[in-house]
């Protein structure tokens, strides 16, 4: 155990300590804030406007800048939690290419607590940047339009912690096959660039073709996103139920922000969502733990 935790504060220096790495992790989420801000507010608000004129209803200003609002935060976090522990896990390549990994190797230093020091460092610093944005998203919707309670806070609060045990142990085991600076920028842009799409966050999944909906529908961070959607957004259903909205408007309009998701036109309920990613974290890690077992000598 001290070795894991000398290990781990080892890591957590290095990163903090490393300007580059730490200031690019940190920024990273409210660029994308100010981006969607600008860009996807417009695409979100039109289709929410679209669907509301579709059941000839009409809302207060504010209920669309709160349903808009959280959108956008539901999405940045979703892409900012597996985005930011690409980043974060950077050191874990360095460690290759500076040759600090091999002498950690070398020394009586247990494999499977190496890699754990890898991991839980790299899951600490997320959970800061991560958390950190989402406090600027919370003051986001204060201004924007605030229909959250105690409870959706802390469920968010959970969202985030499960969505980054994904994102940290996914980009563990894919930095484990890397070992040099220029793989690690070319994956990391891949994932910056295609991962908000496959999981929902620039594109609602229920505007997607059927069959695209259902090779979506095996992946974990789907669910993930749609946590965050219906935390985000459960007080802005409530109010809209409030305002006598009949109940097949809500449905539809849950569906098309992907709130509802469907797993071969079966509904997944949220205590199933949040199974799927507590598995998908725990199979990812015991996975990573394996891989440097058998590679004890990979640098």
């Amino acid at each position: 155990m001290s070795q894991l935790r000398a290990l781990v504060k080892r890591n957590c220096k290095l990163f903090f300590k490393d300007k580059g790495m730490f200031f690019t992790s940190l920024i990273t989420p409210l660029i994308l804030l100010v981006l969607y801000g600008t860009f996807l507010s417009n695409v979100y608000e039109e289709s929410f406007l679209a669907a509301l004129t579709e059941a000839g209803a009409t809302v207060p200003e504010k209920l669309i800048n709160g349903c808009v609002g959280g959108e956008l935060v539901s999405s940045l976090l979703a892409v900012s939690c597996v985005t930011v522990a690409f980043c974060s896990n950077m050191l874990m390549v360095q460690d290759k290419v500076s040759g600090a990994r091999r002498d950690l190797t070398i020394s009586p230093v247990r494999a499977s607590t190496l890699s754990l020091g890898y991991y839980i460092a790299s899951m600490l610093s997320t959970l800061l940047v991560c958390y950190t944005a989402l406090a600027v998203c919370l003051l986001y919707l204060v201004k924007a339009g605030w229909y959250l309670n105690t409870a959706d806070v802390l469920f968010l609060i959970l969202d985030v912690f499960f969505l980054v045990q994904f994102g940290t142990a996914l980009s563990s085991i894919i930095n484990h096959f890397l070992s040099s600076q220029g793989q690690i920028s070319a994956v990391g842009t891949v994932v910056s660039a295609g991962y908000g799409f496959i999981c929902g966050a620039y594109m609602p999944i229920s505007q997607f073709s059927k069959g695209l909906q259902r090779v979506i529908s095996f992946l974990p961070g789907t669910y993930g996103t749609s946590l965050l959607r219906n935390h985000a957004l459960r007080g802005v259903f409530e109010e809209m139920e409030n305002i006598h909205f009949p109940d097949m408007v809500v449905e539809a309009i849950k569906d098309s922000v992907d709130c509802n998701l469907y797993f071969f036109d079966t509904k997944v309920e949220l205590e199933v969502m949040y199974l799927i990613m507590f598995i998908t974290a725990v199979v990812l890690i015991l996975a990573y733990v394996l891989l440097n077992s058998l590679h004890k000598n990979t640098n």
